[in-house]
């Protein structure tokens, strides 16, 4: 997966603005011999389920390309990131999901610098951090409310969208160079096709419930109907192309899975529902969806991965969290990459899931961890570290 790219890049490389499908075409053939391009993307979603595509920019060894999805059909880029070149972004988990929407297709290979970083114990760093970090380099601050939507877009507008993929290529061969010094190469390569596989992954509407907050306190037939109605939320504001609050919001489902309403005047009276959310018909879906929830088998339930209720003792999460943070300060690593709590929930269940069980992370904290909840090994304070440590199993009184 590594192209290492060591030469000089321009501080201002050459910038094209591809404002029609001619030149869009030049861009390709300009593109083919490529190994390793950059992109990033402008959008609004405020307003919508799905997002506004405004601008997709593209950077390579050559150039800098700011497409207008307005004013051409961006599908064509679709021979870009299916080639065997490596893609380069930063937090690319939305941009991801918007190609693959206006392309109908992912890229082939990705690496993310922001998980690169991780592995720095450059926490959720934004690009401006990484860019100074690694590089040295303060990125000019743009307008953050800017709307990409508007035309024309100003020359500012444009250098900020430019900026955003300048330094990537740049910022892709130092991150290589320290974690291939570090031994953490194969780690990040792990995690980024870990994070592109998960892109490719369709969201399923039965599965919409696990986003609420009380979603794991739900029992019996409250969670057959919190299921059945987040899933028509999902439907129906993907069809209305609205974000799905407008549609319902939480507190609603969440009120209507406890006490599940049968009439439209007890439709009503649920806290946080108003007229906005019962018109057009909406009511009596709601209703039907409410008793379909309630009589629904269990074999058809979509449960949230992991352990449900209180079945994983809370102070055996607490040591093994406390541990895995530990871990994660003394080897430089962003705690969050390193393990979650939920991660850690899913790993002490029977038998574990989830992500410590194998590779990096089941090297540097899943097999600590089994010994610690095992009775193997035991938690000790060593100035103001934490330490495992072999169990003694010799009690003080």
């Amino acid at each position: 997966m590594t192209e290492t790219l060591q030469h000089p890049r321009s501080p201002e490389p050459p910038t094209r603005f591809v404002g029609d499908d001619r030149a869009l075409t030049e861009l390709l053939a300009a593109l083919r011999e490529a190994t390793v391009y950059c992109f990033d993307t402008e959008f609004h979603r405020e307003r919508t389920y799905y997002a506004r595509l405004a601008l997709i920019q593209i950077a390579w060894p050559d150039g800098i390309a700011i497409v207008d999805p307005l004013a051409c059909d961006p599908a064509p880029l679709a021979e870009l990131f299916s080639s065997p070149a490596l893609a380069v972004v930063h937090a690319g988990d939305q941009d991801l999901e918007i190609i693959e929407r206006a392309c109908a297709v992912l890229p082939a290979r990705m690496f993310d610098i922001q998980i690169g970083a991780g592995f720095l114990g450059l926490a959720s760093a934004s690009l401006g951090a990484v860019v100074d970090r690694l590089l040295g380099l303060r990125l000019e601050k743009g307008d953050q409310l800017t709307d990409w939507m508007k035309r024309p877009l100003n020359s500012a507008q444009l250098h900020y969208a430019a900026g955003d993929v300048a330094h990537l290529i740049d910022c892709y061969d130092e991150l290589h160079r320290r974690l291939v010094e570090l031994g953490r190469w194969t780690w990040a390569e792990e995690e980024c096709a870990l994070a592109l596989a998960k892109g490719r992954r369709s969201a399923v509407p039965e599965e919409a419930w696990w986003r609420l907050r009380q979603a794991r306190q739900l029992r019996g037939r409250a969670r057959g109907i919190a299921q059945c109605l987040a899933a028509w939320r999902e439907s129906r504001a993907q069809r209305l192309d609205v974000p799905v609050r407008n549609v319902f919001p939480d507190l609603a489902i969440a009120s209507i899975a406890q006490r599940p309403p049968s009439t439209r005047a007890e439709l009503e009276g649920v806290r946080s529902l108003d007229s906005r959310h019962l018109g057009g018909g909406a009511a009596a879906e709601i209703l039907e969806v409410v008793a379909k929830g309630a009589a629904l088998p269990a074999d058809k339930l979509c449960l949230p991965p992991g352990p449900q209720g209180d079945s994983i003792a809370k102070p055996m999460v607490a040591l093994a969290a406390a541990y895995a943070t530990e871990r994660a300060h003394d080897l430089d690593l962003d705690p969050a990459l390193l393990a979650t709590r939920s991660d850690i929930v899913d790993f002490l269940q029977e038998p574990p899931v989830g992500r410590l069980t194998t590779g990096w992370r089941g090297d540097l904290v899943g097999v600590p961890i089994r010994k610690l909840a095992s009775g193997e090994a035991a938690l000790a304070v060593a100035g103001s570290s934490l330490v495992l440590e072999e169990r003694s199993r010799r009690p003080i009184a």
